[in-house]
């Protein structure tokens, strides 16, 4: 199943993929480097990131948590990452131009996000 998973993407430079007003992403290295991960996947064309939120006072360490959601009508994703009292939701627009493509793509993603996790 992982060699199926790596075969669905390609490394693409991902420097030309993010892009947005908002350039920080939250969880430092571990944060761009999953936002990296996901960027190279063949079928992403652009990574949006958007504002962060912070939920409350709290120790702002901890674990990185990133889960895509699904996707719209278009096959357009968001990626929610969270570490401690932080959240950013970034925007993964797809080559795709349907739901059930979108649906494939975000299990694609997951799946890459559930490996670099663990």
């Amino acid at each position: 199943m992982k060699e199926d998973i790596r075969h669905c993407y390609t490394v693409v430079q991902p420097h030309n993929k993010i892009g947005g007003s908002h350039t920080t992403i939250i969880g430092g290295r571990h944060g761009k480097k999953l936002v990296k991960l996901i960027s190279q996947h063949i079928e992403v064309k652009k990574i949006v990131p958007s504002v962060i939120t912070v939920r409350g006072k709290s120790n702002p360490c901890g674990l990185i948590i990133g889960k895509v959601l699904r996707p719209d009508e278009r096959g357009n994703l968001r990626l929610l990452i969270s570490q401690g009292t932080s959240s950013q939701e970034l925007r993964i627009v797809t080559t795709v131009g349907d739901v059930q493509s979108g649906e494939r793509i975000m299990n694609e993603l997951n799946q890459i996000i559930a490996e670099y996790t663990n």
